[in-house]
């Protein structure tokens, strides 16, 4: 009774309503806000990203550093190298080694790069987008002549075992002094529960470092091991191949280590009996997850930590809660601490705790959408003739060929066509002054069919505003105890209800200047160098920004200046 009540104390600290900033749409159909939680002991930030359930132009799905399960890279560079056939948004994947080696299991596309670790949760997608977390069972099985042995799958063999690197391992085996290999010229994919053959070609020591064939193997054996292959595989034999899953997974297409499980039928769990020590789950600290709504969305959650008076991260069970809170019917945490991290094309949008930033990582669990692509526009497009904001950068991606239609909507339904054809791969770009257009909202929206002949549509919105503009102050002022410090102005097209503030280049206020309504016209303004409390501020760099807010929506310029004392 008294676990139960204090589940449900920490429930209802959990659960309260974070204050969150405004939700980003990243991409078509998938979103990011950034969470902040009071807690007792500290604020915490917590980022989330949800996305369509999996299937048709979206997928979820591991990627390896570097494309191999050997060595790391950091989730940024993993990112960009998926953007050559995907726009991709997701977190750090499962724990490693220090050699990069992930963990647990990786499937690909039902091809097994990396086997699972049976103690803890392995995270699998089914055809179907359906999130699955089970503990999996992992036995691979080689025969030559007589006989079945057990063998691992690019992983490094123990001191009397035998494995099998693919190219997914990397272009060589791993170097191990005193080694057997044997070289497989030709071996189908490595997926689970089916029977494989290949060809030795050739056998003998080594000290690894063997180079492994496209689309072929190499078996590295150690001690007792190397000795049982060299006897019952000599070259020219027909290897047996078996890399057994229980369960089968027969309907999961992609996989990735991670665990524990935290969810499980909408509720938290707070022991899933996996082996995990309490050091790693009990600490607040940075935490990851993936879960999967009611209705088959996907949310990653990266939690930031080891940082007082910004964020103090979550403990494991704290991530349950908090899955259960975004409304996860099932979850299972990722790597923690210094590995936690989310990106989106390459942009983080965390903050790592590690005091150089973004780790490198083995793997990520990354969000795909394969359709069409808008970036983020500038919010306001501002031909005045002041040289601020007077050109709209426009832009579209596609990662397959396409037939693509591209066109500006602004008031009154008016359109511009911007683009129209078949077009290849790659980021297309425009730029647009609108001069001579209709002050409001503008709308792009871009339609592409590509050669599967899949739909997808993406837009962005900005809005046409010269109501503000000209803003002037010097570059360097000096504050003194009597009289104005800075004098500046700004020009008013439209009347307005206007705010200027004097900050600090990280945005806090320093001096609220006024806030009324105007007309139009040119507009002086003064200030004395004091801040809200009437004390004179330091010296160093200063912005000064003026906003309009009108029925056209709101605008801002900024004018950055140095203060001098004396």
């Amino acid at each position: 009774m008294l676990s139960k009540l204090v589940i449900a104390g920490l429930l209802s600290l959990v659960l309260a309503a974070p204050a969150a900033a405004a939700r980003v749409v990243l991409m078509p159909g998938v979103t990011y806000e950034r969470q902040v939680e009071l807690t007792p002991h500290g604020p915490v930030a917590v980022h989330v990203l949800t996305a369509p359930r999996p299937g048709g132009l979206y997928g979820l799905a591991p990627a390896l550093s570097n494309g191999v399960v050997s060595g790391r890279e950091p989730l940024s560079a993993i990112e960009r190298r998926a953007s050559a056939t995907a726009t991709v948004a997701g977190v750090n994947g499962d724990f490693f080694a220090a050699s990069g080696e992930p963990s647990g299991i990786v499937l690909r596309s039902g091809v097994l790069d990396h086997p699972p670790e049976a103690d803890r949760s392995s995270i699998g997608l089914a055809a179907d987008g359906s999130l699955r977390v089970e503990q999996v069972v992992y036995n691979g099985i080689w025969r030559g002549v007589s006989g079945r042995r057990p063998i691992r799958l690019n992983a490094i063999p123990g001191k009397n075992g035998v494995s099998l690197f693919t190219r997914s391992w990397g272009a060589a085996t791993p170097p191990i002094a005193g080694s057997l290999e044997a070289v497989v010229p030709s071996l189908p994919p490595t997926t689970p529960n089916t029977d494989l053959f290949g060809t030795v070609s050739q056998v003998g020591p080594s000290n690894g470092g063997t180079a492994i064939p496209r689309g072929g193997a190499v078996v590295l054996a150690r001690g007792t091991g190397a000795a049982r292959f060299a006897a019952e595989v000599p070259a020219g034999t027909n290897l047996f191949l078996r890399f057994i899953l229980t369960p089968t997974w027969s309907d999961v297409t992609d996989a990735i280590g991670g665990g524990p499980l935290i969810v499980r039928g909408g509720k938290p769990v707070f022991r899933a009996g996996e082996t995990f020590s309490p050091q790693l789950l009990a600490p607040r600290q940075p935490r990851t997850a993936v879960g999967q709504l009611a209705d088959g969305r996907i949310v990653l959650v990266a939690v930031d930590g080891a940082a007082a008076g910004y964020s103090v991260g979550m403990t494991n069970f704290e991530l349950a809660l908090t899955l259960v809170r975004l409304g996860a019917v099932t979850g299972a945490a990722l790597g923690s601490g210094t590995q936690t991290t989310m990106a989106f094309d390459g942009t983080l949008l965390d903050r790592p705790s590690s005091p150089g930033g973004e780790l490198p990582l083995s793997d990520a669990l990354l969000v795909s959408y394969s359709g069409v692509y808008v970036p983020q526009l500038a919010p306001v497009l501002s031909p005045n003739g002041d040289g601020v904001d007077e050109r709209q950068s426009l832009s579209y991606r596609v990662v397959r060929p396409s037939t693509v239609t591209a066109t500006l909507t602004g008031p009154g339904g008016v359109t511009q066509p911007l683009d129209a054809g078949a077009r290849a791969p790659g980021t297309y770009k425009f730029t647009w002054d609108g001069a001579t257009a209709l002050e409001g909202r503008w709308r792009l929206v871009v339609n592409a069919v590509d050669d599967q002949g899949r739909a997808s549509s993406a837009d962005r919105t900005f809005t046409l505003d010269k109501t503000l503009g000209f803003l002037a102050t010097p570059a360097s002022v000096g504050v003194r105890r009597a009289g104005s410090s800075l004098r500046g102005s700004f020009v008013l097209a439209h009347p307005a209800q206007v705010r200027a503030t004097i900050e600090r280049p990280s945005g806090v206020v320093v001096r609220r200047l006024f806030a009324r309504s105007l007309d139009t016209g040119t507009v002086p303004l003064t200030w004395n160098g004091r801040d809200d409390r009437g004390t004179l501020v330091f010296a160093g760099r200063y912005v000064l920004r003026v906003t309009a807010t009108n029925e056209l929506g709101t605008m801002s310029l900024t004018k950055p200046f140095r203060v001098r004392r004396g």
